[in-house]
């Protein structure tokens, strides 16, 4: 390991994201009406017409000093830094229903300095309310800067947390030929050379795994969350499932959410599964037994295992203790 090490700033159970439009207040009310999210998004951005944005934010500050959101972490998604209503997104919701806030997601974060703007309204809006809590930060990586100086994006602020994947912008930014959100891509493969018999197989590739990797090493390098962004077809659950899996496998530790549907999804894929915990168990054990023998290796079940198989499993087994502990 370096000398230089990684302290997380951010530790909290974050498997499904569920994002609510500021727009439609009556929702407030039914988030945890079918499945109970780990994090609450209360949008002001794209899922908000220009026209209400305004009446959104008041919607929000309402809720958020009304509605009874349990123990699920509390969030709203501001409008871009390259939009007016952003300066008073932040000051109105942090002076008005701060104490019940956990922190503020910044879209399309394109350098440093944009987590240094959004941190200055929010430290001088926390002054002036007197809030005794600290609001943190959370950015969507979404367009070609923004993985580009994801890095700096990362060290922005103290108060950074977590960082999330947006594709469908992304797509957009990079001039990719898709209009989908996220999931698989047909036109994203390869054919091979013909076999012995003339036959020729397609292999599909996943058009998101650099940036999605690139961000999460990014996050891990800065002690923070990745988290993976939306499945835009919530009538999908297969899909879903599918591309819930591969970000769980690089180290996302959640999934947005755009329909209530997807919540008890990404809960079963992000939490581990019992095969995988049992294992994880497994391996501990025996290196502590190898251990105690003067060992640094030792066959379990049919495989070397070692100090950086031990890592691993300490990763899954403090998970699921975070799971059971809610």
């Amino acid at each position: 390991m370096s000398f230089t090490q990684v302290p997380r700033n951010f530790d909290r159970l974050y498997r499904s994201k569920l994002f609510v439009p500021g727009s439609k207040p009556d929702l407030f009310t039914k988030v945890f009406s079918r499945s109970v999210p780990d994090s609450v998004c209360l949008d002001l951005e794209d899922s908000v017409a220009p026209a209400d944005k305004p009446q959104a934010r008041r919607n929000v500050v309402k809720a958020l000093n009304e509605v009874d959101f349990r123990n699920a972490f509390v969030t709203v998604r501001i409008n871009g830094l390259d939009t007016h209503w952003c300066y008073r997104d932040v000051i109105e919701i942090i002076e008005e229903g701060g104490s019940r806030l956990d922190a503020i997601l910044i879209p399309k974060a394109g350098r440093g300095a944009d987590i240094y703007a959004i941190d200055m309204l929010i430290t001088q809006a926390s002054e002036f309310a007197k809030l005794k809590k600290q609001i943190g930060l959370e950015v969507i990586i979404e367009t070609a800067a923004g993985i580009e100086y994801i890095n700096e994006i990362c060290m922005g602020s103290p108060r950074m947390q977590s960082v999330h994947f947006g594709p469908a912008d992304f797509a957009a930014s990079m001039g990719m030929r898709t209009t989908s959100i996220g999931g698989a891509q047909r036109d994203y493969q390869v054919l091979s050379d013909p076999d012995d018999t003339g036959m020729r197989t397609r292999h599909w590739g996943d058009v998101w795994n650099y940036p999605l990797m690139r961000m999460v090493a990014a996050a891990r390098a800065a002690g923070l969350t990745p988290i993976d962004g939306p499945f835009g077809d919530f009538s999908d659950a297969e899909g879903f499932k599918a591309q819930a899996r591969r970000a769980a496998v690089m180290g996302c530790e959640g999934k947005w959410a755009i329909h209530p549907s997807q919540i008890e999804l990404a809960n079963e894929i992000f939490t581990p599964a019992a095969a995988q915990v049992e294992r994880a168990q497994g391996i501990l054990a025996a290196m502590a037994e190898a251990e105690a023998k003067g060992a640094g290796a030792v066959t379990y079940k049919g495989g070397l295992v070692d100090r950086a198989s031990v890592r691993q499993a300490e990763v899954i087994v403090a998970k699921m203790r975070q799971i059971q502990r809610g």
